[in-house]
């Protein structure tokens, strides 16, 4: 079997890459020629030199494979457009050279997010996949839009929709950020009530990526796969320090009020830069919500996927390969 990824040179591509080489799939990725490859080395793959702007090498990017992997988005953007171009206009392109060109595939899996839907409105009610699209920032949005156009093409492709909620690993650099607090003694908090949140570590979360691909109760639907169990930051900074030996550690709270003056500052700063800011008044407000949780019954249902790597082993793993890094 042969499989297209695109992103795979990412944090999550790059694992879903391991993975499904592992499995004797015949991979191939889409990358431009500027891509660092590091993520990929140990792995044979087949490079195609293109983006997801470029037909022409999108048409020669899904031409004779039998799954797609579309895993390729933009988190950070400078505006509406980048974000829309990033996420939704990219993922229509590559549909319609599907479309065109290999019609037959087997599966075209897409890669959305909890941030699609929304936050849940309680600790007691995780969102499922009956809850409507109600994004509160413009990537979720962007996100939501990109849904919307992969079930246009539901009548002509076998499309499958999957959204993670936070992901950790080796390799990641957003809850990175969380474990450098937290060496050097502190459990970064923001607000002062209750934070409760879905995590998946990547090893989980590409393994339910083949599972939902594999599997034909899965066309032409939507599933959230993340953990079973809802944390607490303060869980996970407790498990933290004590996988990096630290005996005690002080929560560092940070009131919500200062977190949108900094993600403002920062945001406007980030205008003047050729990247785009990771912090602005957008991820300020998606970071003070208090339920980013979700449930993964219909996945377990229609595909048996569990989580199989408890908060402890995660943590530890990805700990361990930040340390032999250097990055901790």
């Amino acid at each position: 079997m042969k499989v297209l990824i695109t992103g795979a040179t990412g944090f999550i591509g790059s694992h879903l890459a391991e993975k499904l080489f592992d499995k004797r799939y015949d991979v191939r990725v889409l990358v431009r020629s500027t891509s660092n490859l590091q993520w990929l080395q140990g792995i044979a793959f087949e490079k195609v030199v293109g983006s997801l702007s470029e037909k022409d090498s999108l048409k020669k990017a899904v031409e004779g494979v039998d799954y797609i992997y579309h895993v390729a988005g933009v988190v950070a953007a400078k505006n509406r457009e980048g974000f829309f171009q990033g996420n939704v206009e990219a993922t229509r392109n590559l549909l319609e050279a599907t479309a065109e060109v290999n019609p037959n595939i087997k599966r075209f899996v897409h890669t959305s997010s909890l941030a699609a839907v929304g936050p849940a409105r309680s600790e007691h009610e995780p969102v499922d996949e009956t809850v409507n699209h109600r994004p509160i920032t413009t990537y979720g949005e962007s996100k939501a839009a990109a849904e919307k156009v992969v079930s246009e093409f539901a009548s002509q492709l076998p499309v499958t929709i999957l959204r993670p909620p936070a992901v950790y690993g080796p390799r990641d650099v957003g809850v990175y950020m969380f474990f450098q607090v937290v060496v050097k003694g502190f459990v970064p908090l923001i607000g002062f009530g209750k934070k409760v949140v879905s995590l998946v570590h990547v090893d989980d979360l590409a393994h339910g990526f083949i599972l939902a691909g594999e599997n034909n109760r899965s066309v032409g639907e939507t599933y959230f796969i993340s953990s079973e169990e809802l944390y607490t930051w303060e869980e996970v900074g407790d498990v933290a320090a004590k996988i990096l030996g630290k005996k005690r550690v002080r929560p560092l709270r940070v009131p919500h009020a200062v977190v949108y003056t900094v993600a403002g500052l920062s945001g406007f700063l980030g205008k003047f830069r050729k990247k785009s800011p990771i912090l602005d008044r957008e991820k300020g407000k998606d970071i003070t919500q208090s339920f980013w949780i979700c449930n993964v019954d219909k996945a377990l249902k229609d595909f048996g996927y569990r989580q199989n790597v408890s908060l402890e082993d995660g943590v530890k793993w990805t700990v361990e390969w930040y340390k032999n890094e250097g990055w901790l």
